[in-house]
């Protein structure tokens, strides 16, 4: 009686332990989804920021990080930076602050 139970059991929990993994899945990929409380800046992001990205790796954030200052997110796209289905991918999770340039008391003109 005690083996019957115990494969009755061991039955049961193989049964059960998909429809459990499927919810842990879909729970996880939800979570992925939503996009990071602020949006990444890519003046100032770190190579490993970048990366974290999806579908983002060292080839496109060696890209970013050489084409900075950007003054707005979608020069990424029209620069030719990284493809535009990349860039559709990242945009809601990306901002592009304006760099802040000082200027010296014997040159009235920022840098380029």
């Amino acid at each position: 009686m005690r083996l019957l139970c115990a494969v009755v059991l061991l039955l049961l929990g193989t049964a059960l332990y998909p429809a459990c993994a499927q919810m842990s899945f879909e729970q996880q990929l939800a979570r992925s989804r939503q996009p990071a409380a602020e949006p990444l800046d890519i003046n100032t992001a770190t190579p490993h920021q970048l990366n974290a990205l999806p579908g983002f790796g060292p080839a496109y954030t060696r890209r970013i990080i050489a084409g900075r200052p950007y003054t707005a997110k979608n020069q990424l796209a029209t620069r030719g930076v990284i493809p535009q289905g990349a860039y559709e991918r990242v945009s809601a999770l990306i901002v592009a602050h304006r760099v802040a340039t000082t200027v010296s008391p014997g040159n009235p003109h920022p840098p380029k």
